[in-house]
Formats: C-alpha cells, structure tokens, sequence
C-alpha cells in the first residue's frame, strides 16, 4: 500500500552524445519528450512530475504541459561524471515531501501506461518485502567472459530457452525511496523488485539504430492510441 508521496522524475539532458539532441529530436510527429510527459500525466498515482534538465527548451516545454521543472547545473549533465553522483544528485535536489521516486526516462517510449500503473502497484503492495522496484528483460544469450562460457558448460550446451534466466536491467522505469537514492547513490536499492517487461517495451534509445526501430515499432502499434 502506498504509504507515501511519488514524484515522478524525468531526466533530459542536452549533450547527448550518440543521437544529437536526442530527447527532443523529432519523433513520429512528436519528441521523446513530449511522449514520457503525457504518458505520465495519465496515471494518477503520480503526485508530481519533474523535468530535470540542463536544456531551456526542454524545461519549455515541461511548462507548456504544465509539469514542473528543476534546472540542472551543466556539471550534473556533463560526461565526466559517473551515473551514482548523477543519480544521487537527482535524489538530493527532489523535494523532501516525497518519500518515493521513480526515475522515468524519455529514451524508453514503447513501454506502455498500463505496464508502469501495474509496476507501481505491484511495488507498493509488497514494499514491506523490496526497498526498491526496476523494469528488467530476460537474457537469454550464450554470454562469454575472459574466453570462457559465463552461463553454460561447453560439455552440456543447452537450448537458448533452457538458459538460466540472467535479468538485465533496463530502467524503464525504476521507484526507490529518496533517502536510499541518496545513500547509495543508486536508482535501485539493495532489496529490489526485479519487474520483467516485454523485450519491445524495454527497448532503450541509446544508438542511432535503437531511435529507428523505436520509432518504427511505435508508428506500428502506438501512434493511433
């Protein structure tokens, strides 16, 4: 049972290094941005929503659609830092009113309203049992280390399906407690919910390739809803 306040947090930074202007590039019709806020709008256990960002046109258009903004100093979106203080940073600069965070970023637009209404409920119906929830997908993959099988013997290959399930976490979505964000400098906490999604709902825009079959898959099965 919720016992406390959510914030939802959407972080956008404007150096993206690998999709220039990423975030606000245009997108079926619409940007990534712009997607990530009126999705979250529609759930309405989110108390608030916060677009944090070093980039004035992104801030725009959070109040335009009339969510709040933090301004993020330009050190906190640089590449020189690593994710636990950007993470920590995040925690440190949400109001103290919220107990609980959920870092949504805008680079994972396929996963569906219903998908992050069923996480937050699942979450706070057994946050007595985890301190934290991520969405993750299967890995189910031959993986290789230091020239050896990580997950498998050579001498009693398996089929792909009979893998061990190897979680991989896709932060499409990711709630944890603001203090322990700030304590361990961490999106998921030392207890969490591993919450499985589809594969096409955990794809994340990180590559070129990623924002085409994202924005394909998205025209397909989204844009009419």
């Amino acid at each position: 049972m919720k016992d406390g306040k959510l914030v939802a947090i959407i972080a956008v930074r404007k150096g993206s290094q690998r999709i220039h202007k990423k975030n606000l590039k245009p997108f079926c019709d619409t940007t990534l941005l712009d997607i990530k806020i009126d999705q979250l709008k529609k759930i309405k256990i989110i108390d608030e929503i916060i677009v944090n960002s070093d980039w004035d046109e992104a801030l725009q258009i959070a109040k335009t659609k009339n969510v709040s903004i933090f301004k993020r100093d330009k050190y906190f979106s640089s590449s020189n830092i690593n994710g636990s203080i950007f993470h920590k940073h995040i925690a440190e600069n949400t109001p103290e009113k919220y107990k609980y965070i959920m870092y949504a970023p805008p680079t994972s637009p396929l996963i569906k309203i219903k998908t992050i209404e069923n996480a937050i409920n699942t979450f706070f119906n057994n946050n007595e049992n985890y301190d934290s929830l991520v969405t993750t997908s299967l890995c189910k993959s031959f993986l290789w280390k230091n020239n050896k099988p990580l997950n498998y013997e050579l001498i009693n290959t398996p089929k792909t399906q009979d893998l061990p399930d190897i979680h991989i976490l896709n932060h499409a979505i990711c709630i944890n407690t603001r203090n322990n964000q700030i304590q361990n400098s961490s999106l998921v906490g030392k207890n969490p919910l591993l919450y499985k999604i589809s594969n096409m709902e955990a794809l994340d825009i990180d590559e070129f390739l990623d924002f085409e079959i994202a924005e394909f898959l998205y025209k397909k099965y989204y844009s009419n809803n």
